[in-house]
């Protein structure tokens, strides 16, 4: 579930962000193939959050544990302005807190996570990796120092949502314009 969809390669590279938490008690890597350019997944990944795109994952999981979002069926321009310092909401109650986007390079990444203590403890990087063939990649890492307890009793929620979301993102990039 730590690895699911990624290739070796793609564990092993360096993507942005990764400097910020250089040696994470916790390693993620989950990833798709989408039949889009980065150009075409990029604003979808622009609009994450609540009161916004939503995270185009399961509604009824999201309902379930206290987080109806209302997910995106287009690309809206009003949220299309994601800056580094954002905020970026998980659930519209504000509850966990929101994550703050650290760095932004265009149609390739999108990296956001929390601090503590004027240090990055966790991250949640988009990485949009063009493929030869027209295809792209999409990776999402997580890297993070908060394990053990409650996050190990939530990791199998945290990979199903993710999951959802990374095919939510590419059942829409694939298919709406």
């Amino acid at each position: 579930m730590d690895r699911w969809g990624a290739t070796d390669a793609e564990i092993n590279a360096t993507y942005p962000g990764d400097e910020l938490v250089p040696a994470p008690a916790s390693f993620v890597n989950r990833a798709v193939t989408i039949q889009a350019s980065p150009e075409q997944i990029y604003p979808w990944l622009v609009q994450l959050g609540a009161g916004k795109g939503g995270l185009y994952s399961y509604t009824a999981f999201e309902s379930l544990i206290g987080c109806p979002l209302v997910n995106a069926d287009r690309i809206h321009q009003e949220w299309q302005d994601l800056k580094v310092g954002d905020k970026v909401e998980m659930c519209p109650n504000g509850t966990p807190p929101a994550y703050v986007v650290a760095q932004i390079v265009p149609n390739e990444a999108i990296v956001m996570g929390h601090q503590e203590n004027g240090q990055w403890v966790d991250l949640w990087q988009f990485i949009l990796v063009p493929q030869a063939d027209g295809s792209t990649r999409l990776i999402l890492r997580t890297r993070t120092m908060m394990v053990g307890g409650f996050w190990d009793v939530i990791h199998p929620g945290v990979f199903i949502m993710e999951r959802g979301l990374l095919l939510g993102i590419m059942e829409r990039a694939e298919h709406i314009p």
